[in-house]
């Protein structure tokens, strides 16, 4: 996952990531949780890069999913690499998550910041 070792190194250079590494940490990221969780209870919006359905459970069809995450792209790297909590990010207002299978945090950290898939 170069695209995560690049965005962390921006990062620990108080750099913020270009906007093509970003987009391709967060994608890589976003299938590594699908990967990791396959379902289609809880749908995961980082916009504008992307969004998976994961977490096994009931399917939804139509209209707005009722378990449902969002958060900003960064907030997304740093979550899925272990820097924030996810606790942290949800009672700061970082993350919303509604819904009763909407907490990942079983699920999080994804990847190491030097690209490592964790629990693979």
């Amino acid at each position: 996952m170069d695209a995560v070792v690049d965005a962390m190194a921006a990062i620990d250079n108080d750099e913020a990531p270009d906007r093509e590494t970003l987009k391709g940490a967060v994608r890589g990221l976003l299938q590594a949780l699908a990967a990791k969780a396959p379902g289609h209870t809880v749908e995961v919006r980082v916009p504008p890069y992307g969004a998976v359905q994961c977490v096994e459970g009931p399917r939804h069809r139509r209209g707005t999913p009722p378990n449902v995450v969002e958060c900003q792209p960064l907030v997304f790297l740093l979550l899925a690499t272990g820097r924030t909590a996810w606790q942290e990010a949800v009672a700061t207002g970082k993350v919303t998550a509604s819904g009763q299978r909407a907490d990942l945090s079983r699920l999080l950290p994804l990847a190491t910041p030097e690209g490592e898939l964790i629990g693979e």
